[in-house]
């Protein structure tokens, strides 16, 4: 039987992990069929909207194979999204904030294997500068477990050459902050750091019990 304060923080994580996937998963498809690859639309001279996809991980870093990289995200969001269950069925002294965090972290995570499952099978891959069709009558560009996560928050705050003195970058162009992501790394990066700041005393305790 769940209880009130059960309900309450089921009802609080969900709401969470719905809002980022709305938000992640529509400013993917308006990208995605309104932008050619490599598009750039200029939002300020520090933010700009840039239409990139990537076949790794958060920030477009490459880490192992396709199927290896999207079979670890569905084992991961599996094991966060019963360890959320855990907790809040548990219902001791949990905090709101940590739990916020976890959700931001499993909602990100879900966002991005959506792009893995399906984008391949729904989408095409036009050649430039056309923009990508949704459920193409040629079919998608990929099988399922396939496709590509779609990044397009560019962030280049400031950039500058270093000087020719410097070791091994000497003469070469700095640009901060360069990697391209979206909404769902956004979410799991938000989440990770608040909960390595002010929570690194849960993880830790839930962390120590299991050891016990």
């Amino acid at each position: 039987m769940i209880d009130k304060t059960q309900r309450k923080y089921t009802w609080l994580s969900l709401s969470i992990v719905a809002a980022v996937l709305i938000i992640d998963q529509i400013s993917k498809f308006l990208v995605k069929t309104n932008m050619f690859l490599g598009e750039e639309i200029d939002v300020f001279s520090w933010f700009k909207i840039l239409f990139v996809e990537n076949n790794g991980m958060a920030f477009g870093l490459e880490l192992g194979s396709k199927l290896f990289l999207t079979l670890f995200r569905i084992v991961a969001i599996f094991l966060i999204g019963y360890y959320i269950f855990k907790l809040i069925k548990k219902n001791n002294n949990l905090k709101k904030g940590y739990l916020v965090c976890l959700s931001l972290i499993f909602a990100g995570a879900i966002g991005n294997i959506i792009d893995c499952l399906f984008y391949g099978v729904i989408f095409n891959s036009p050649s430039y500068p056309m923009t990508a069709t949704l459920f193409p009558a040629e079919g998608g560009y990929a099988d399922l477990m396939y496709g590509k996560v779609v990044d397009m928050l560019y962030f280049p705050l400031f950039s500058f050459v270093w000087p020719d003195w410097v070791p091994v970058v000497g003469g070469s162009l700095f640009e901060f902050f360069e990697p391209v992501f979206n909404i769902a790394d956004s979410a799991i990066t938000i989440g990770i750091l608040v909960l390595l700041i002010f929570y690194r005393e849960s993880l830790s305790f839930e962390f120590s019990k299991k050891e016990e």
